[in-house]
């Protein structure tokens, strides 16, 4: 937790901060007013700085493309591709992802973007007010510095894989902001690397606090590795996520499935802490369901019949609900639905698998098929699978997409994106999806925005 001391002395100034950090109808934003003060003034020691950057995680977790309730990606995006079937009536905004029928105006596109954007330009605005701030210790204004570029590379990747070209916001003036234009992906990603490795350098090895909710050097560098293998710089991906996996004194494949997501678990790289003890995570208490039929979504079933009957995943990550003749499944990775006495869970954005994942691909493209199914089979033994029988190079890659698959459904909308990246969204998608159409590989540019600033150019194709 962030030091307790802290609290009131925000408290008294959150006011002039709500300028900064409160969601907007749009991500351009006006001219301070007069009477508002200086941002120099506002974060004028750690204490308040460090109490704004808190704030923003702490809106990342509740609302917008990382959140784990019903409208983040971990959820829609499952929807999108072939991981959750939604229920319900049709009021559920699930089934405009499930039956992929987006449109400029739908309200989720809208959030993702505009809260994606909001929590970027509140970011940079601690980067721009502590610049020069005597107040701040030099080792502070690092770590300060390092997170909140982090969240600003975090969040542009994401809006690059949803919407492909996109502005990169790097100031606060809402002059050059209400005139940004959509830079090319090739061109965001350059600027996301630069972010990382500039994060990398001021962030500590150590986590503080122990709970990882705050992201260190080693979760900078675990989506750096995401970042460069979706670039297909394949020996730069492999390099930062061994720089992760030989980081033993902090992390290790956790043995046990059923250990995994609890809040010690020292596979996790970076979570999102919950917002008062004895509260978990908003996927279980999304997913999980005691009773059929479900109300909102439940796993897809050709997602549980690809499922080896013996993958401890299949057993300890998802549970079957029955009514009469009919079963369902939810997913059962976090097991808390509810408060506890104590929080056991938090919503965990990275993970070590992933970094073996990662690594195993980027060896397989780059010919090193020993040590791709090294690590492929890591995860496999973890599962209780045996090594994998992939002989070749595309049986590798293969097999490691399919792991994929099973290792991370409903976490952040991975497999949407490794079946785009590896371009066979067309391919798996409109056999079992009658919706489907090329042009959903990117969702719309909001409506709104369009309308709001003419630089953003012409809608994305199909739309």
């Amino acid at each position: 937790m962030k030091a307790i001391y802290i609290i009131t002395f925000y408290i008294i100034r959150l006011w002039m901060l709500s300028f900064l950090f409160v969601s907007c109808d749009s991500f351009v934003e006006v001219p301070l007013p007069n009477s508002q003060l200086t941002k120099e003034t506002v974060f004028e020691d750690y204490a308040t700085a460090n109490a704004a950057l808190t704030d923003i995680y702490a809106k990342i977790r509740d609302r917008g493309i990382l959140t784990g309730n019903n409208t983040g990606l971990s959820n829609q995006l499952g929807n999108y591709s072939d991981e959750i079937t939604a229920y319900g009536t049709p009021s559920n905004a699930s089934f405009n992802f499930y039956n992929n029928v987006l449109l400029p105006t739908n309200t989720l596109i809208a959030t993702y973007w505009n809260t994606s954007y909001n929590h970027i330009y509140a970011a940079y605005s601690i980067i721009e007010a502590i610049e020069k701030n005597e107040n701040i210790s030099e080792e502070h204004k690092k770590q300060l510095q390092g997170e909140s570029l982090f969240i600003r590379a975090l969040l542009h990747f994401y809006l690059a894989n949803l919407y492909g070209d996109v502005p990169y916001i790097t100031t606060t003036d809402y002059r050059t902001n209400s005139k940004v234009t959509r830079m090319p992906v090739s061109e965001v990603y350059k600027k996301i690397i630069a972010d990382l490795e500039h994060a990398i350098g001021l962030l500590k090895i150590q986590y503080n606090p122990a709970d990882r909710s705050i992201p260190n050097r080693y979760a900078a560098k675990a989506l750096l590795a995401r970042v460069y293998l979706y670039n297909q710089l394949y020996a730069e991906a492999a390099n930062e996520a061994s720089a992760v996996l030989n980081e033993t004194a902090l992390f290790v494949l956790t043995p046990k499935l059923s250990d995994v997501f609890l809040i010690n678990s020292k596979e996790t790289i970076w979570q999102l802490q919950s917002a008062t003890a004895g509260q978990n995570t908003k996927e279980g208490s999304l997913f999980i369901f005691t009773a059929g039929p479900p109300q909102l979504v439940a796993l897809n079933s050709n997602l549980i019949n690809s499922f080896d009957p013996a993958d401890g995943r299949k057993l300890n990550w998802i549970k079957m609900v029955t009514k009469g003749s009919s079963n369902w499944y939810h997913a059962y990775k976090y097991k808390e639905q509810t408060v506890t006495t104590a929080s056991k869970e938090y919503s965990i954005v990275f993970r070590l698998a992933e970094q073996y994942l990662i690594r195993a691909e980027a060896r397989a493209k780059q010919g090193d098929l020993i040590g791709a199914k090294e690590d492929l089979n890591a995860v496999r033994k973890r599962a209780g699978l045996p090594e994998t029988i992939a002989v070749s190079k595309e049986e590798t890659l293969t097999a490691i997409l399919q792991e994929r698959r099973w290792e991370f459904f409903t976490e952040h909308g991975h497999r949407f994106f490794d079946l785009k990246r590896s371009n066979q969204l067309d391919a798996v998608l409109s056999v079992l999806k009658p919706g489907w159409n090329s042009t959903d590989a990117l969702f719309p540019i909001p409506q709104t925005e369009l309308i709001a600033n003419p630089f953003l150019g012409i809608q994305n194709p199909g739309y």
